[in-house]
C-alpha cells in the first residue's frame, strides 16, 4: 500500500493550517506525524483518512492501483480522539457494528476482543458505562484488529493510564507489523517510540 500526498493544504477562514504538503507513505513502515501543537498533525491524519477533506491539493492511495474513492475506507482504520463509538450499544453490539465494515484480524469473537483489552465481564454493558481509558482500549483494539493495511492512529495513549500505555505498546507489537502505520503525536516516549520514520510538520505553514 502507499499513499501519495501532492500538494495537500488545510485552510479554516483566514489561516492557514498547512500547505504544500508533499510527501509518500509505504506499507511495511511506520510514521510519525509530528509538529508543535497547531501545526495540524490530527488534521492531516484525518484528511489521510478522509474524514476531512483538503483544501487544495489530493491524495493518491494505491495498492498495486490506485484505489476508487469508494474503496479507501475499506483498506484503512482510525483511532482517533473525535471519534466516538456508540454509547448507547454494549462492547458486545459495537463490535459486531464495527467489524460488519471490516475484516477481522486474529480475532473472531466478542471473547477474543474481550480477551485481548483485558475487559472482562463488560462485553453486555453499554459503553456509556465505560470510563475513558476503557472507551480508548475499546478504539484501539478495533482500529487495530482490523484486517486493513493501513492504520491511522492519533494520539493514541489519550486517556490511558501507565498499565494502559503498556497494552498499547504490546498491541503494536503483537498486530502491527507489515502494515503502514500512521501516528500523529506529541508523546514520542510513549506512543512513538515503534515509529521508523518521522513526518515533521513544521515547514508548511
Amino acid at each position: 500500500m502507499k499513499i501519495a500526498l501532492k500538494n495537500i493544504g488545510k485552510q479554516y477562514k483566514e489561516d492557514w493550517v498547512f500547505r504544500n504538503v508533499n510527501y509518500e507513505f509505504f506499507s511495511g513502515e511506520s510514521y510519525a506525524i509530528i509538529g508543535p501543537n497547531g501545526s495540524g498533525k490530527s488534521t492531516l491524519i484525518n484528511i489521510i483518512s478522509t474524514h476531512l477533506m483538503p483544501t487544495i491539493g489530493n491524495i493518491i492511495y494505491s495498492n498495486t492501483k490506485d484505489l476508487r474513492q469508494e474503496d479507501i475506507f475499506r483498506n484503512i482504520s482510525i483511532c482517533s480522539p473525535y471519534l466516538e463509538l456508540i454509547e448507547e450499544f454494549t462492547l458486545a453490539e459495537n463490535f459486531d457494528f464495527f467489524f460488519h465494515f471490516k475484516k477481522l484480524l486474529k480475532c473472531t469473537t466478542i471473547k477474543d476482543f474481550v480477551n485481548i483489552t483485558d475487559l472482562h465481564n463488560f462485553e453486555n454493558k453499554t459503553i456509556g458505562q465505560f470510563s475513558s481509558g476503557m472507551k480508548q482500549r475499546v478504539k484501539l483494539a478495533l482500529a487495530i484488529l482490523a484486517d486493513v493495511p493501513v492504520v491511522l492512529l492519533d494520539e493514541p495513549c489519550t486517556n490511558l493510564d501507565v498499565n494502559g500505555i503498556s497494552w498499547y505498546n504490546q498491541l503494536v507489537s503483537e498486530y502491527l507489523n507489515n502494515r503502514l502505520i500512521i501516528v500523529s503525536s506529541n508523546d514520542q516516549k510513549h506512543e512513538l517510540k515503534f515509529c521508523t520514520k518521522e513526518f515533521s510538520l513544521i515547514n508548511f505553514k
